[in-house]
């Protein structure tokens, strides 16, 4: 080949590249991270064509998405999910195992974001005990505040308290709606009074504004393709409704179905969310000053609605429908405000879901549902026909069973041992298809499989003493509806997708994990890893040249 000729195919690879990448300011004005709580990558294709223009499309078409994003963890709950987002690394390290977890000292429960010593500011004293100290690791938002001396701003916005307080790290405000009584909350952790533009936002009343109408599809019934009859055996139901289909008139559900809080299970809870966020911005002057600000924004109706009608509802594809319409408007505004390319947007999603398993049953797919009660009860038996009688099992909760320590040292009987034949024994039961134990956890090095991702989610001290996989397609859960936390691929294969400052335009299949998004905004905006970070940048994001 001459030298002119390799010359141009260079200059032109090199323009090629260039002209990908978004071009912006130094540094963006605003990071708007964006987490939608139980949103499988499917439904990015699913539903495409019915997509607007402007919202999810326009992610996908000026942004750039990472088509193979798992999570490299068990398990996929909420709270462990939006704590590996933003800390860059997994339950191992950060701390946050699972919603709730067994403390052996206190012999009870823990909340992921619960805090005895702090209350509420404002809603209702029982959603106030909240705050990020369980989370053991900093945040990117962490990162970003102490990059500028605490002088950029993180507001986390979520209607779960988790889905706030989580993302916006040790550092950062957070508020999240109390059912009881219709407000957006903090906690004393973060202030002892609201601010003014929250008071102001809380007096608009919008939740009893949504709450008066029907929830009808946006569209003709007869186009939700996508979906399986809107009347069927297989999903929840409102309490007071017979039914599973469309309309739901909210004004007469309300009483029975948690009050204002239904507003959760409705895509007006997206609605109310994204006008949360807009009152932050403003209230709060976000992207106005001169460092880069942080908005962490966290959708919780989705997960609510797809727990309780499942992935193959009309209720689920109407509110995609109806959230797509909610960021072209975001985005729109985040235009308007701050510029095009001005801003920084990821948007991803804490874990994904599994179908209903009556429904996969019906299509005679291999599911089930594994009675964790049952499973307690005979556990209790063997272990007492094995030890001699005692309380030998402290708790059995997250597919965790925890061995009474303390009673076992009494007996001199050896704790290894003893998880050796209680991961045997459970074996014998459907629907269980592996049990590993804590000591093969601490002591091995597991590199690929379901292994390894009890052992990225197996923290040494919280964890229980056997951990269990489940078969793929069940549930350990009797009620109708469905759920998530497994290490299979409808529970860890997610959407990651960067847009604005400094993105390139494209794709890939490479395969990534959620890990990787933390370490990604950190390189690209110039500031420290978050300390316990173990994902890694993704390159063709963050190399491109600023």
């Amino acid at each position: 080949m001459k030298i002119s000729s390799l010359f141009l195919i260079i200059v032109s690879v090199l323009t090629i590249h260039h002209a990908t990448a978004q071009t912006g300011a130094p540094k963006p004005k605003i990071v708007v991270g964006i987490v939608v709580d139980q949103m499988r990558q499917e439904y990015i294709y699913k539903f495409q064509e019915r997509y607007a223009d402007g919202g999810f499309n326009r992610l996908v078409r000026e942004g750039y998405m990472m088509k193979n994003a798992h999570y490299n963890y068990i398990p996929t709950y909420t709270g462990p999910g939006h704590a590996s987002v933003y800390t860059g690394t997994t339950p191992s390290t950060h701390g946050i195992i699972g919603n709730d977890w067994f403390v052996r000292k206190l012999n009870g429960t823990i909340y992921c974001a619960g805090d005895s010593t702090v209350s509420n500011v404002g809603g209702s004293l029982n959603s106030g005990q909240i705050s990020p100290r369980n989370m053991l690791t900093t945040t990117i938002t962490d990162e970003l505040r102490f990059s500028s001396n605490k002088r950029s701003k993180v507001v986390g916005v979520a209607i779960k308290d988790r889905g706030a307080a989580l993302p916006a790290g040790h550092l950062g405000d957070a508020y999240w709606f109390d059912a009881s009584t219709g407000e957006f909350m903090t906690s004393t952790y973060y202030y002892n009074e609201l601010p003014d533009w929250v008071k102001e936002f809380n007096n608009r009343r919008l939740p009893e504004a949504y709450l008066s109408q029907s929830w009808q599809t946006l569209y003709p019934i007869d186009s939700y393709i996508q979906s399986i009859e809107d009347t069927n055996d297989f999903e929840g139901t409102f309490t007071g409704k017979e039914t599973t289909d469309f309309p739901y008139h909210l004004p007469d559900l309300m009483e029975s179905n948690g009050g204002l809080g239904l507003i959760s299970t409705t895509p007006f809870g997206n609605s109310l969310t994204l006008d949360m966020a807009y009152a932050a911005i403003e209230g709060e002057q976000l992207g106005m000053g001169d460092e880069t600000d942080f908005l962490a924004v966290s959708f919780s109706s989705p997960d609510y609605i797809g727990h309780k009608f499942g992935p193959t509802s009309v209720e689920l594809e109407d509110n995609y429908l109806r959230l797509d319409l909610e960021l072209e408007k975001f985005l729109n505004y985040l235009d308007s405000t701050y510029g095009e390319n001005e801003y920084l947007v990821f948007l991803t999603a804490d874990h994904g879901v599994a179908e209903i398993v009556e429904y996969m049953q019906s299509e005679n797919v291999p599911a089930g549902r594994l009675n964790s009660r049952f499973i307690t009860t005979q556990l209790k038996g063997f272990t007492n026909q094995m030890y001699g009688e005692g309380e030998w099992i402290s708790n059995v909760s997250n597919e965790q069973i925890y061995l009474n320590k303390d009673l076992a040292k009494e007996k001199g009987l050896d704790l290894e041992e003893m998880q050796k034949d209680l991961a045997e024994f459970v074996l014998r039961f459907d629907g269980i298809k592996e049990a590993y134990t804590a000591s093969d956890l601490k002591r091995m090095s597991y590199t690929e499989g379901r292994k390894h991702l009890l052992q990225m989610g197996f923290n040494h001290k919280a964890s229980g003493d056997v951990m269990m996989v489940l078969e793929p397609g069940w549930l350990s859960s009797t009620w109708k509806g469905t759920t998530h936390g497994t290490g299979f691929n409808y529970d860890t294969h997610v959407p990651v997708i960067f847009y604005g400052w400094n993105v390139p335009q494209g794709e890939s299949a490479a395969y990534c994990t959620i890990t990787d998004i933390a370490p990604t905004l950190s390189m690209m905006l110039g500031i420290r890893l978050p300390n316990g970070a173990s994902g890694s940048p993704i390159l063709p994001i963050s190399d491109i040249k600023q």
